[in-house]
């Protein structure tokens, strides 16, 4: 086989990798099904660790969804229920449902907005936390989709993530994430529940979108 005719397999072969791994928004919607019962609810709450409301996904970027996907696939997040979802998505699934959340959110009003000023003691906790760092200035515009949106999330689900943070050694709970113990960590639960409080109240992209569970 001469050096031509190997290069067009070559391009070939990538074409066809890069199609497999294209996010389809269309399919994630039909793939969904097994989220809705959660994710689709407003308001619902999930029991373990503790009862928090479950965190609102659509609007959320493709790129962070695959990523705390993948992470409860690893175990690198620790949550029976998600870890069973999770390991059963190839890849492909996974690029598909990131794209029907980011697409089935939506800008909300002033969600481009600087946040309001804090008050004083929590402006110090979002200082030692370093949150705008990685989150954004309005805590709504991370400054790489990986990382997810606060403004605007659930806040006792936040405050359970973050503790979730400060957990090691636990074969039920805990995230494994070096980056987000560090800032965790050093945070008192009150402390911590008081940031996630203010977060809550803050503009964003972030909802539920209701679904029937029979489509």
């Amino acid at each position: 086989m001469n050096k031509a005719i190997s290069m067009i397999f070559v391009l070939a072969a990538a074409g066809l990798a890069t199609s497999a791994s294209a996010q389809d928004a269309k399919a994630g919607e039909k793939k969904a099904a097994m989220c809705i019962g959660c994710h689709g609810i407003p308001g619902y709450q999930a029991s373990f660790p503790e009862i928090h409301k479950v965190p609102m996904i659509s609007g959320q970027s493709a790129k962070y969804i695959v990523g705390a996907l993948t992470a409860y696939k690893k175990g690198e997040r620790k949550h029976p229920s998600m870890k069973a979802i999770a390991g059963s998505l190839s890849d492909q699934d996974m690029a598909d449902l990131g794209a029907f959340y980011e697409a089935s959110g939506g800008p909300a009003a002033n969600g481009d907005a600087p946040a309001p000023t804090p008050p004083a003691p929590v402006a110090e906790l979002l200082k030692k936390g370093n949150c705008a760092s990685c989150h954004g200035e309005n805590l709504n515009k991370p400054i790489d989709p990986s990382y997810p949106k606060l403004a605007g999330q659930h806040g006792d689900y936040l405050y359970v993530a973050l503790k979730a943070y400060q957990t090691d050694g636990n074969a039920q709970v805990g995230r494994g994430n070096a980056i987000m113990a560090g800032m965790a960590k050093p945070f008192s639960h009150a402390e911590l529940k008081q940031l996630a409080g203010y977060l809550a109240t803050l503009p964003g992209d972030l909802k539920t979108v209701p679904e029937s569970r029979f489509r």
